[in-house]
């Protein structure tokens, strides 16, 4: 029975729970080499398009449609009581294409959000960025681009380089790219149009970039990506929306560590 303990944790370990996201029926089975000989020239708007209706069509590769677990916890300094929770977030950034062909894809906050509306599922904030890169299995080193950064064969260049890093491991991935995230300083800038970004963490964990909102939301480059995460959160044993939980004052601290999380999804 002793020498059996060990194979019985990684059976534990292996088979922790996973979220299978419900995309639309398949209709589309354009690769992600295609997808960029095909986009090579679109600007942001055109991409966009592009990128919708093959999300929409459900050309994704099967394994960014199964979402795993992170967990995170919250001492209520009222009852001195700890809070567990967990998310379910994609294994990876947004991707297009089949399970032997996928490319990930770069794509503004609008588009975005209509992605993740259609699936149940919403843009995580700089906590949640953090939460998910700790929580990582595959940990890579970021790669800065410098020439072309928002041009689409840039995009896709990046892609390249990270699987070469990646030299098909499997697993929660995180330092590949900044979060497009959602962000109580969007409410406050007195700019209109913008877009909160955050993340592109180093090896020793920290982020390349800080909480931004700079940029104008059309503005997209090689190095923003769109980590999805379902909207439904695990408070201890209930099943709570995500903007349910970031409206409680005690628990909005298990996703959000800003003054401020009010921001809760983009227009379009």
């Amino acid at each position: 029975m002793i020498r059996l303990l060990p194979l019985l944790f990684v059976l534990i370990i292996s088979c922790q729970p996973v979220k299978k996201i419900q995309w639309p029926e398949r209709s589309s089975s354009l690769g992600g080499t295609a997808f960029y000989q095909q986009a090579a020239a679109m600007k942001w708007a055109a991409r966009d398009s592009f990128v919708l209706k093959e999300i929409l069509a459900g050309n994704a590769p099967s394994f960014l449609k199964m979402f795993v677990p992170v967990r995170v916890t919250v001492l209520d300094l009222a009852t001195g009581k700890t809070i567990h929770a967990t998310f379910y977030v994609a294994p990876d950034y947004l991707a297009v294409g089949t399970n032997d062909d996928w490319a990930r894809v770069n794509i503004t906050p609008m588009a975005a959000q209509q992605i993740a509306d259609k699936l149940d599922c919403f843009l995580p904030t700089r906590k949640m960025v953090d939460d998910i890169y700790k929580a990582a299995k595959l940990k890579l080193e970021p790669v800065p681009m410098y020439a072309f950064r928002d041009s689409t064969p840039t995009m896709w260049h990046h892609h390249l380089i990270i699987e070469g890093q990646r030299k098909g491991r499997s697993g929660l991935i995180a330092g590949i790219k900044k979060d497009v995230v959602i962000s109580g300083k969007i409410n406050r800038d007195g700019r209109p149009n913008r877009v909160a970004i955050y993340g592109w963490h180093k090896t020793d964990g920290k982020p390349i970039q800080p909480l931004y909102t700079g940029h104008i939301n059309w503005w997209v480059d090689y190095s923003q990506g769109i980590r999805l995460v379902w909207r439904k959160i695990k408070v201890g044993n209930k099943w709570m929306d995500y903007t349910a939980v970031l409206k409680d004052p005690v628990l909005q601290k298990l996703l959000c560590d800003e003054t401020f999380c009010d921001f809760y999804r983009y227009d379009y």
